[in-house]
């Protein structure tokens, strides 16, 4: 007997597909349950139908998810931290973090749980972490983690200024 599941069925099906099972199993529990509705012409008419809106909304939603996946890479995220002289940030970047920066910077609900860094950031710098929007669009959205005290002067920072003063004091001895 074929039927129309409603219903996830284990060892059997998922809702809104076509299956063949014995009549009696059909009759005496899947129907009465509120698993399954007999396969007729109107209601095999009507599961075409669901699938078709089904599939325009998803294509809809992954257009829309792509083209957030091309704002996102196309974007920098900042990410605050407290970092020491040496650009070691005290603690590390989350993925917690990352969901905050792009709730700021896109409006987009982010699960953590959706959220890939291929390295853990303990440094200060430009990182790549890898978004899942949805089941096939993924985005990689890079961030650059600074160091939230102005006042901060980082080793490189130092270097740089040590070696400028160096340049500046040979012009003026010359």
């Amino acid at each position: 007997m074929e039927i129309i599941l409603i219903k996830d069925v284990e060892n059997l099906g998922y809702a809104n597909t076509l299956v063949n099972v014995k009549p009696g199993y059909a009759r005496n529990y899947l129907i009465p349950q509120g698993f399954a509705i007999v396969a007729n012409k109107e209601n095999k008419d009507s599961l075409m139908e669901q699938i078709r809106e089904q599939e325009a909304r998803l294509a809809k939603m992954t257009a829309e998810a792509q083209e957030l996946a091309g704002k996102i890479e196309a974007a920098t995220l900042r990410i605050a931290a407290k970092a020491g002289t040496s650009g070691k940030i005290f603690g590390s970047v989350t993925f917690v973090q990352i969901a905050n920066a792009l709730k700021e910077g896109f409006g987009l609900e982010v699960d953590k749980k959706k959220i890939k860094m291929p390295e853990e950031v303990k440094m200060l710098g430009k990182y790549n972490a890898i978004i899942t929007l949805m089941k096939d669009v993924r985005a990689t959205a890079t961030f650059e983690v600074y160091n939230d005290d102005p006042n901060a002067v980082v080793a490189d920072e130092v270097v740089d200024q040590t070696e400028a003063a160096a340049e500046n004091t040979e012009e003026t001895a010359e």
